[in-house]
């Protein structure tokens, strides 16, 4: 599960590893979320650190009890963090992350394969020690964050780092992946439970009623979703 969407989601900024917290789209998104979730029995429940996925936990299943996981954590985006994504966008370095960005190194701060690495590396031992403790059968939670939950989807996939910018994952959506001895598979991806009125065409005419160009990049950190 990505957390919900908290306050620099909504103002298109890059939180990385700041504490900032959900605000009441994100809060109502967690609880969204709980309502479909504590039907499943869970064997364990983990979280990446930071204030924003525990407190999506705390609202969407506050019967358990999380247990901190920093293979979870958000990339460490360095000198990226708390700057807009339109600033960002003006930055050598976008490109390489939208394109590349297996070769993408955040000044002071991670790299994305390094990102990636590490948070494959968490979700597949710990599917390991909730399979040797509870049966192959047994479901588990984790709760992470955007750019973190692409990598783990493209890896599941057999993607390369390089196409995981294809992938989308809205704030307070569950994907689910099912980890076998031979092969992973990609159950539900960024679903929200929602209807259908995401998918309508948003309107992109200028000031001057002509169209507005369509971005092809992605939201560095997961963006805002639909509902931003």
């Amino acid at each position: 599960m990505r957390h919900g969407r908290t306050s620099s989601n909504a103002s298109g900024g890059l939180a990385g590893r700041q504490p900032v917290e959900l605000d009441e789209t994100g809060r109502e998104q967690a609880v969204a979320a709980g309502a479909r979730l504590r039907a499943l029995p869970f064997a364990a429940v983990v979280s990446s650190p930071l204030i924003r996925c525990r407190q999506t936990l705390e609202l969407a299943l506050p019967d358990t009890e999380p247990v901190p996981e920093d293979g979870l954590v958000e990339c460490g985006y360095g000198g990226w963090e708390g700057q807009s994504l339109k600033t960002l966008a003006k930055d050598p370095l976008w490109p390489v992350v939208q394109q590349h960005p297996s070769g993408a190194v955040f000044p002071e701060g991670e790299s994305m394969a390094a990102m990636s690495a590490r948070a494959v590396a968490a979700v597949r031992r710990w599917d390991a020690r909730v399979d040797a403790e509870h049966g192959p059968e047994a479901v588990w939670a984790a709760c992470s964050h955007g750019d973190v939950i692409k990598a783990i989807v493209a890896d599941a996939l057999g993607l390369h780092l390089d196409l995981f910018q294809r992938v989308v994952v809205d704030p307070g959506s569950v994907t689910v992946i099912r980890y076998t001895p031979l092969r992973p598979f990609l159950v539900r991806l960024n679903d929200t439970g929602g209807d259908l009125a995401a998918l309508v065409p948003p309107k992109h005419s200028g000031p001057d009623g002509t169209r507005a160009a369509v971005s092809s990049d992605a939201a560095v950190g997961g963006g805002a979703g639909a509902a931003g």
